[in-house]
């Protein structure tokens, strides 16, 4: 079993900066792929960025390229989403994740509890 724990989430204001962090634990691989959803009420849960444990591949949506920077510690099993110039449509519940990556989207096996990301205007 893996768990996923994340960090970081709060209320700031628009054009502000955050840095989210998920800390894994239990069975992890190195095969995994960790990667980050989000989730604004009343909406689907999208897609953000994904990496894998040996850095050799990222992904990031194209509604945050440019703005957000996903990483790695892999000594400590930590996965960072750097999220600047932020704006209120980022508002959201974001979600570590850990499985496979499918092309632009991941099967994910493991998720965190979620840390909330408020962006005010």
């Amino acid at each position: 079993q893996v768990q996923l724990v994340e960090s970081g989430g709060g209320l700031v204001q628009a054009g502000g900066s955050l840095r989210l962090s998920c800390a894994a634990s239990g069975r992890t691989s190195s095969s995994y792929t960790m990667g980050w959803f989000r989730q604004a009420p009343g909406k689907q849960r999208e897609f953000v960025a994904a990496i894998r444990w040996s850095g050799s591949f990222t992904y990031h949506a194209d509604f945050v390229k440019g703005r957000f920077t996903i990483s790695r510690d892999s000594a400590k099993y930590t996965v960072y989403l750097q999220m600047n110039s932020l704006k209120p449509e980022d508002t959201a519940v974001y979600y570590c994740a850990g499985g496979v990556y499918t092309g632009q989207a991941m099967a994910a096996a493991y998720w965190g509890q979620g840390t909330q990301v408020t962006i005010s205007s």
